[in-house]
């Protein structure tokens, strides 16, 4: 068993692309069995999750005394058949948690809360999840920072290491579902002990925990993707989304069995995303049981993930390689040939375009999901109109075509963004985002803006040195979450209505509308005099070397804001000048009379480009 295991978690993890955290993975593994009680032997951590991800700022110790509070009720959940939903017991349990809070004011700040408490069952639970923040920069640094005494701790088991990562990973990302904390924590305790044996416990943990940190990280912008899908958009494109996703897992699969797995699994993201923690476990584990029972179903990706103890098992089936049968040539002319489309397309709306959206995934494995959601868009608003007209397969035909159309306008996206990325670099080319999103949503602060484009030019310095089709995969994947983390910030805060329509409008087409963007015409910058946008404090001359470059980039953004139709070399020449100024008098003895003295020609080049 222990050689099939090994083996099983080899074929998956290679797709994580990290031998370390391969390692621990397999190493965590390797210590679990399976279990016929997994959920009960967890269930005091599953609980702990749940809380500490709805009360961020609670210590450990009060969330487990709320924890000690709920388990009777958790009890309840876990003795489900496998057949039975998990909904409804689960929904009683955030209602008891729910109810718990409002009624004890000392085990949480119970005033940031009030309006929640003062609204009904519904409305009270959608209001505390209004109140989850993911906490921006989040690192292990307080995990790590003190090899010696989380040896120790873990040694004398006053708190136990993993429970401790639970809480910590937990309250810093929220929306991360349960059974990839559990699986994490597993991998996190096993690096520990691991690495308390170790003469060099510092680099150890180093080596060790920064591949788990990382994976975390991407993880939860992922799991909080899903959720704005569901929560912005209607269940269709939630639905639609996992049906795309599981077909190019499994593209051998039927159309009806990957249908049902779809709204299971769209399901059990909605119980997931409003944080019923022990609901999402235990879907889970039904949901993939039943995956790894219909032996004839999973491709062989999936397969060796089967032999795996939870929560492993159903990480390595989510991570999983796509299956890659060559059905490209398999013709779609059953959606644009026939005569009949417009009966069925009448009749059975939805069930006919989730059939196209299977069928056209099956085919296209090297498309990224919005891609094949804009392909998907196009034929169903196609079918809209052709269908109305007297000869409505005249019309239709052409949709191949259209098809076609639309990947290629995709592609030349990408393909233009990677070109200009390689001709400027990885500095000039975050500055001309910088430009660009600045008078797209001036709103934004600088320092939002320097944050947000900071992640874009990162995508494309990851992505471009790709290949074409993986390249092409890469960037439209690393933009919806890009982009779903803009629109998150417009939904607390509407920026303009150029964004809000970008974001609330279609979300297969959200890229290629910010793409399309220009400038807001509506925004008056307030304004701001050269000597207010150029900052020549003498603390530049301490700063490090990316502090100087975040101030270079918000003085870029700020000179923007005050003139949008500016030529973009005008604010290239302020910008050069202030890096060459702080380069200079920053090296001179008294650097502070140089700023004064230097900085007043950068302030005269500045006001020729304001105007004042």
């Amino acid at each position: 068993m222990k050689t099939v295991r090994t083996i099983s978690l080899l074929v998956f993890f290679s797709s994580i692309k990290c031998q370390t955290l391969q390692r621990s993975l397999l190493d965590a593994a390797m210590q679990h069995s399976n279990s016929q009680n997994y959920l009960e032997e967890n269930l005091r951590a599953v609980t702990s999750i749940m809380v500490a991800q709805f009360l961020q700022k609670l210590t450990y110790e009060k969330v487990q005394t709320i924890v000690k509070e709920l388990l009777d009720l958790a009890e309840k959940c876990k003795s489900l058949k496998p057949h039975e939903s998990p909904s409804e017991c689960c929904h009683q349990l955030m209602t008891t948690f729910l109810e718990h809070i409002c009624n004890n004011q000392g085990l949480a700040d119970r005033h940031v809360f009030s309006d929640c408490c003062n609204t009904n069952n519904s409305a009270r639970h959608k209001c505390f999840l209004s109140y989850k923040k993911d906490v921006a920069g989040y690192s292990d640094i307080s995990q790590i920072s003190n090899p010696e005494q989380i040896c120790e701790m873990d040694k004398e088991n006053h708190v136990p290491v993993k429970e401790k990562y639970i809480y910590e990973t937990s309250r810093k990302h929220p929306f991360l579902y349960g059974p990839t904390i559990l699986t994490m924590s597993a991998c996190y305790e096993t690096a520990v002990r691991s690495c308390c044996q170790e003469d060099n416990k510092t680099e150890c943990f180093q080596i060790k925990l920064e591949p788990i940190r990382k994976y975390v990280r991407e993880i939860s912008l992922r799991h909080h993707h899903l959720c704005e899908i569901g929560i912005k958009f209607n269940h269709k494109v939630a639905k639609a989304v996992e049906l795309v996703l599981l077909t190019k897992k499994q593209p051998k699969a039927n159309f009806s069995e990957i249908a049902k797995l779809a709204m299971d699994i769209k399901n059990l993201h909605q119980i997931c995303c409003e944080g019923n923690t022990v609901g999402c476990v235990l879907g889970r584990s039904q949901l993939m049981n039943y995956t790894c029972s219909k032996q004839a179903t999973p491709s062989s990706k999936i397969t060796p993930c089967c032999e795996l103890p939870e929560p492993f098992r159903g990480e390595c089936i989510i991570n999983s390689e796509n299956d890659k049968p060559d059905l490209s040539s398999l013709p779609l002319s059953r959606f644009t040939e026939d005569q009949f489309v417009c009966k069925q397309f009448t009749d059975k709306q939805d069930d006919f375009l989730q059939e196209f959206l299977y069928e056209y995934s099956r085919r296209h494995p090297e498309l990224a999901v919005p891609v094949i959601l804009r392909v998907d868009t196009v034929y169903q608003n196609l079918l809209g109109k052709c269908c109305k007209l007297e000869n409505p397969l005249e019309c239709y035909s052409h949709g191949e075509e259209m098809f076609q159309r639309v990947v290629h306008e995709s592609h030349e996206h990408v393909k233009n963004q990677c070109d200009l990325h390689e001709k400027l670099g990885d500095s000039n080319f975050h500055d001309r985002l910088i430009v660009l999103y600045t008078k797209k949503a001036p709103q934004l602060s600088a320092q939002e803006l320097v944050i947000f484009t900071k992640n874009m030019a990162a995508a494309a310095t990851t992505c471009c040195p790709l290949n074409d089709e993986p390249q092409f995969v890469c960037m439209e994947n690393s933009a919806k979450l890009i982009l779903g983390d803009l629109c998150r910030r417009h939904e607390a805060e509407p920026i303009n209505a150029g964004v809000g329509h970008c974001c609330d409008d279609s979300y297969a087409f959200r890229k290629p509308c910010f793409d399309d963007l220009q400038v807001d015409g509506t925004y008056i910058s307030p304004h701001l005099s050269c000597d207010q946008v150029v900052n020549l404090n003498e603390d530049l001359c301490r700063a490090q070397e990316e502090e100087l470059q975040t101030e270079k980039q918000k003085l870029l953004s700020n000179l923007v804001k005050q003139e949008p139709y500016a030529a973009e070399m005008q604010f290239q020449s302020v910008i050069v000048g202030f890096a060459h100024l702080v380069e200079m008098c920053c090296q001179a003895e008294k650097s502070e009379m140089c700023l004064q003295e230097e900085g007043s020609k950068l302030i005269k080049k500045c006001q020729s480009l304001l105007g004042g």
